[in-house]
């Protein structure tokens, strides 16, 4: 395959992804991609696809235990189909999940190198649930973890965004860098609700103080509370960090027409979220943004959230106005207590 135009989105896909075959009825199923991929016909001509590679087991062990990663291995071949109530596996899980983290690791290293300008990687399992030393939450390996300390490590990346808008906290990807003040990373989430972690207070440990931002949401937010804790918090706290790169976990299981969770998120939201993105992308680090997706789990939450990502990445549309913070509501509450944990290192917090 040819390789992209500067200017093209790549888009890291692969069939191989299906051959993690999921028990009857269960959410994570082969059958998510294909609304992911139905969106993609609208935009043929704007996209570059390319297919990956297997991730060595050194990049994942930048991120996860050897033993961790030999269980893995080892239930598969014992055709164990169970490690948790939530995550399952199959004859070729191993291998599906090795390739999950190299297209998360691909489309990184190509944005990076400038080879693409932007990205999508198209990848199942997901990741941002799984540890150090644990799979959970449908997740095996962690795919965007794994991308980041592969461009840490080979790249000679110094400062990383990891942007996670999933509807759950990604407390793997959380663990993983909570000292690493290289990595910023910032979740918005349903809270409470699974996994229970991404509190306010969770803000990073020893070097990584303050390198942890959590934005927990109450059930029922949408577009405004979304698009203002982006513009009024995120914006504000990446452009004092000011990253070489952002990697977003891109779950659409915030939309409302979600079974797993309880957001309002429409596909109108989701591409003004992606324009915000876009927009710091462009003045922070010249464009270089790569998506990678994790959850979501109705069809039009898929097909929707891809369709309005790929419009806010091609498109010309600006990004919209700083959401309106109007005393006493939901965003209010939410700034102020980000503010109360993080206004001594990103002043800017609150304001547009």
């Amino acid at each position: 395959m040819s390789v992209p135009l500067p200017h093209d989105l790549l888009v890291i896909d692969d069939p191989r992804y299906r051959e993690h075959e999921a028990p009857t009825g269960h959410p994570e199923c082969k059958e998510r991609l294909l609304a992911v991929r139905r969106a993609f016909d609208a935009f043929a001509d704007s996209l570059a696809f390319a297919r990956p590679q297997e991730a060595s087991v050194e990049a994942i062990l930048r991120v996860h235990g050897r033993e961790h990663i030999e269980q893995i291995e080892r239930a598969c071949r014992a055709g164990q189909s169970q490690l948790d109530a939530d995550t399952y596996l199959s004859s070729r899980s191993f291998e599906i999940a090795r390739l999950a983290c190299g297209g998360a690791i691909q489309m990184a290293h190509a944005i990076a190198a400038g080879s693409a300008r932007t990205g999508f990687a198209v990848v199942r399992p997901p990741g941002h649930h799984a540890e150090a030393a644990r799979a959970m939450g449908f997740c095996l390996f962690n795919n965007i973890a794994v991308a980041v300390r592969s461009l840490q490590a080979e790249a000679g990346v110094e400062r990383i965004l990891v942007v996670d808008w999933d509807v759950h906290h990604g407390n793997g990807t959380q663990h993983s860098f909570e000292d690493d003040p290289g990595v910023l990373f910032l979740s918005t989430h349903q809270f409470p609700f699974y996994p229970g972690t991404g509190d306010f207070s969770e803000r990073g440990v020893a070097a990584g103080e303050g390198a942890t931002i959590n934005i927990p949401l109450p059930a029922g937010c949408g577009d405004a509370e979304y698009k203002g804790a982006l513009a009024r918090i995120a914006i504000p706290a990446a452009l004092a960090f000011r990253p070489e790169i952002i990697l977003v976990s891109c779950g659409f299981d915030a939309h409302r027409a979600d079974p797993l969770a309880a957001m309002q998120i429409s596909a109108e939201g989701f591409g003004a979220m992606t324009r915000l993105l876009r927009a710091l992308a462009d003045d922070v680090c010249g464009g270089r943004i790569g998506f990678v997706l994790e959850g979501g789990y109705a069809p039009a939450s898929l097909y929707e959230g891809t369709t309005a990502l790929l419009q806010g990445l091609l498109g010309a549309e600006p990004p919209p106005p700083a959401e309106a913070i109007v005393k006493g509501s939901v965003l209010a509450r939410v700034v102020d207590r980000v503010r109360a944990v993080h206004a001594s290192r990103y002043p800017e917090i609150g304001r547009a």
